[in-house]
């Protein structure tokens, strides 16, 4: 047992379930795995080593792994209606690197959505090797309305002809016009790249539309809204799979992490049941709840509301920054991160906003009528930022909620 191998690790862990148990984790890339998920993440397939594809590997002793990565494929394949999937990726970052290394050479144009903005730090930003290996350029989100003006998007891809253009990000909670981007990409001759890792879970439920059909590639991770383990893949049409799996590997990566590939492919599995979809909706429903009952209480969402599992809030009006407000929350038993907003003033690491999401919270079992009482302690916790009493009495009652469920 590890308690009895090393009791200092096994100490921890139990640290952190208890921490977990215990607070609202409202970061929008975190969920919780089932216990099925976490029984594969732990299974003996981690002590195999297997470079290659099923069929084509570089090591014996792959009749059962093999068997493992096929059913995975699989199950991508029909739970997201696509051609081929790649589900070698060791995690979102690598995927992306993958797609560049498949379709672009050091110094071509990639266009992908400004970090600041929302985006994702592979979608091209300067201090990512995307952006220093890659001439890329980044679009922006409209000041007035917080989303996407396509017309701004489209002209500037006709000015610097990108080669693939990203679609996507981190920070996003309007819905994205799959169709709107691929009619720029076709224009321009770009491979049109949708990113779905916040959103996979989505778009698996029916609660966000696919860019299947629209986007010729998909990467996304597997775990967020996906509910699986901290892994990646690569969806694709006929067209653009030799490609991307070559960029894998060969390309990038060794072997793949047998046990994540078992993992996912469970997690592939329970996402293709009734109650996933049932998940995915009160995902965007408690989102949604939520973010109308923060509006009452006056804050400032980015794009004034939320289409998906992802609420940004402003707090430049409540006089506050992200960190410290985020910090104020994590000790009233409210798990989420200090984000910058389009826009912003201040600088990313001291920006001016927090970033929420629901995907654990709803696995955890809360419902949209619960939604105004966390935004009242979002707002009770904020307010108190350095009264530590007052913060506690927030945790406790938040504790007693999830002791409850």
């Amino acid at each position: 047992m590890l308690s009895d191998v090393d009791p200092e690790i096994a100490a921890l862990i139990q640290a952190e379930s208890a921490r977990q148990s215990s607070k609202l984790r409202m970061i929008a890339s975190e969920n919780d795995v089932s216990a099925a998920v976490l029984e594969a993440t732990g299974s003996v397939l981690t002590n195999k080593y297997s470079e290659g594809y099923p069929g084509k590997r570089y090591y014996e002793g792959q009749q059962v792994i093999d068997q493992v990565e096929q059913l995975a494929v699989d199950r991508a394949r029909a739970l997201f209606g696509v051609d081929h999937a790649n589900v070698q990726p060791l995690s979102g970052a690598p995927a992306n690197l993958a797609v560049y290394l498949a379709f672009l050479s050091p110094g071509d144009t990639v266009m992908g959505m400004s970090l600041p903005m929302g985006g994702h730090l592979t979608h091209g930003w300067s201090v990512s090797a995307t952006g220093r290996w890659f001439h890329a350029v980044q679009y922006d989100v409209r000041k007035d309305t917080g989303v996407v003006d396509l017309d701004e998007v489209r002209s500037l891809a006709l000015a610097e002809r990108p080669k693939v253009i990203f679609c996507g990000g981190t920070a996003i909670p309007r819905t994205i016009d799959f169709p709107g981007f691929a009619s720029i990409a076709a224009e321009v001759g770009a491979v049109l790249v949708a990113d779905i890792a916040h959103i996979a879970g989505l778009v698996a439920g029916g609660a966000h539309p696919s860019p299947v059909g629209h986007a010729p590639v998909i990467t996304t991770t597997t775990h967020k809204t996906l509910r699986g383990p901290r892994g990646a893949m690569i969806l694709t049409d006929a067209e653009h799979a030799k490609a991307v799996d070559r960029a894998v590997f060969p390309g990038l990566q060794g072997g793949p992490h047998n046990h994540t590939t078992a993992a996912i492919a469970v997690a592939l599995h329970e996402a293709a049941q009734p109650e996933f979809r049932e998940y995915a909706h009160t995902v965007v429903a408690n989102a949604k709840a939520l973010a109308v009952a923060l509006l009452e209480r006056g804050f400032d969402l980015v794009s004034g509301g939320t289409d998906n599992h992802l609420v940004l809030i402003d707090l430049t009006s409540k006089a506050i920054g992200g960190k410290p407000a985020a910090r104020a929350l994590d000790q009233a038993g409210i798990e989420l991160n200090y984000n910058a907003v389009p826009f912003d003033p201040r600088k990313p690491f001291d920006p001016s906003g927090i970033r929420l999401g629901t995907p654990a919270i709803t696995t955890r079992g809360l419902r949209p009528d619960q939604m105004p009482l966390v935004a009242e302690w979002i707002d009770r916790a904020i307010a108190a930022a350095g009264n530590a009493p007052a913060l506690d009495r927030i945790a406790a009652e938040v504790s007693d909620l999830l002791t409850s469920l």
